[in-house]
């Protein structure tokens, strides 16, 4: 009894003839490899197939498991209103994978509809695409088994990894045989014409993504690079590190059945095959959680001079612990203007700035700023004490603003903007990830500030010095 099973699949919805047509057999590969996992998700006699999908209600700091009788979706949305879908959720699973989750320190919730009646928020209690287009495959192949669905959380990969151990520990408690499955896309920033433009990382990303899949590297897909990720524009890198907990102090044989990007985004379809467990003592987890806290403590001992005021200057505010006297070097004596960006898990978790200084030196505009940005950005709540050992921090110093009369001269990789109509006003930093056009840095500005996109405006350009 317990994890039979562990799969990687895609879910494009385009892969179904009924949404796809003609196009569909340009993933005959990923459908081809799809039914063979179905197939040996028939053969490995499993009772429960869990799914983890990218595309379901998503938390910041907690994952959401359905918890319907129900679990009802179609693709519609996609022109296929027939394909559609209505299982058995195991419900007795759910709970106990709930539990074993807040057991491991993983913060789990139950989807439903109280849930969703108390919050007055209509949470997705049902199929979405990242679901139903593989199970259109899976079904195919012959699997037809209840279900348990799970969403990604924004949280540290080493907590999402336990969601997999809970997986188990629930199906070996209930004496249950369990295929589970992560649903997720690679990168999608293969070529020209993908979904999320081009970017040379998302080659880089999948090919090292398929090598580490192939080697059963779960150390390696823990410790895949946050930047790398986040430029490549995957959806599938939480579900499988969600996926591989069920893995970890086991034995178990890794095979890659397929990868292919025919539409610039990348496919891959895999299989894990549990054995015996392991029996030198070696678990990934709390390897990988001794490596992180050694970079944590590498990272406050390092760091620039203006990086290092910013995390005490928080973390005074929290920890009420007095900051070290230093010397403050001289090229930080003198005004100007600063911006102070906080960072979690690859996250902004809140960024305040001053474009001009309101402060005698550089080194007080730091301080004014570091306390801003963790308590008073807008989009964000204030920071907490728990969560200071997760936070990255980034300063940049900004060169006195200039006027732009030729947009020709600028470029978003190395001047930030400042757009301006009467007293309002958009802020961009330069070379932020996503934004690669003068056209997308004008835009986003007009929008922080309120501005039509017709509306006459003033235009500005700086450059940063940034301290990491």
């Amino acid at each position: 009894m317990g994890i039979v099973l562990c799969g990687v699949v895609p879910h494009p919805p385009v892969m179904v003839p009924a949404v796809g047509g003609r196009r569909a057999e340009d993933t005959k590969a990923s459908q081809d490899a799809l039914l063979e996992l179905g197939g040996r998700i028939l053969k490995s006699g499993a009772e429960t197939l869990v799914m983890i999908t990218p595309h379901g209600s998503v938390f910041g700091d907690v994952i959401g498991i359905t918890a319907v009788s129900r679990l009802r979706g179609d693709l519609g949305a996609f022109g296929a209103p027939e394909v559609a879908f209505d299982l058995p959720n195991d419900q007795e699973l759910a709970a106990e994978i709930r539990t074993r989750c807040e057991l491991g320190g993983l913060p789990a919730i139950a989807l439903d509809e109280q849930l969703a009646k108390r919050y007055r928020y209509q949470f997705n209690t049902g199929l979405d695409h990242g679901l139903t287009a593989p199970l259109y495959w899976l079904r195919r192949a012959g699997v037809e088994l209840p279900l348990v669905v799970a969403g990604i959380g924004f949280l540290p990969r080493e907590q999402l990894f336990v969601f997999g151990r809970a997986v188990r520990e629930a199906a070996e408690a209930l004496g249950r045989k369990v295929a589970l499955v992560a649903s997720g896309d690679l990168s999608h920033r293969l070529t020209p014409d993908a979904p999320g433009g081009f970017s040379p990382q998302g080659r880089e990303f999948d090919t090292l993504v398929i090598d580490l899949l192939g080697r059963g590297d779960i150390g390696g897909l823990l410790e895949i690079d946050r930047d790398l990720a986040e430029e490549a524009g995957e959806c599938g890198l939480r579900p499988i590190i969600m996926m591989l907990g069920a893995l970890d102090g086991y034995h178990f044989e890794p095979e890659v059945l397929s990868y292919e990007a025919p539409f610039g985004v990348g496919y891959a379809v895999a299989a894990f095959v549990p054995g015996e467990p392991r029996t030198d003592g070696r678990d990934v987890l709390p390897e990988h959680s001794a490596a992180r806290e050694r970079e944590a403590s590498a990272k406050r001992a390092g760091g620039s001079y203006l990086v290092r005021l910013a995390r005490e200057r928080v973390e005074n505010l929290r920890r009420h612990v007095p900051p070290p006297l230093e010397e403050v070097p001289s090229e930080f004596q003198k005004p100007g203007g600063v911006f102070v960006s906080l960072k979690k898990h690859g996250r902004l978790r809140g960024c305040i700035g001053t474009i001009e200084p309101v402060c005698r030196s550089i080194h007080e505009e730091v301080l004014q700023n570091a306390a801003a940005a963790a308590n008073h950005d807008p989009r964000f709540p204030p920071v907490r004490r728990d969560e200071l050992d997760e936070l990255e921090y980034s300063v940049d110093v900004l060169s006195p603003p200039e006027p732009v009369e030729d947009l020709s001269t600028l470029d978003p990789k190395k001047y930030g903007v400042i757009v301006s109509a009467g007293n309002r006003s958009g802020v961009l930093l330069p070379d932020l990830g996503g934004i690669d056009t003068v056209e997308e840095q004008l835009d986003i500005c007009r929008r922080k500030a309120g501005i039509s996109p017709d509306t006459p405006v003033t235009v500005q350009r700086f450059t940063v010095t940034r301290y990491t």
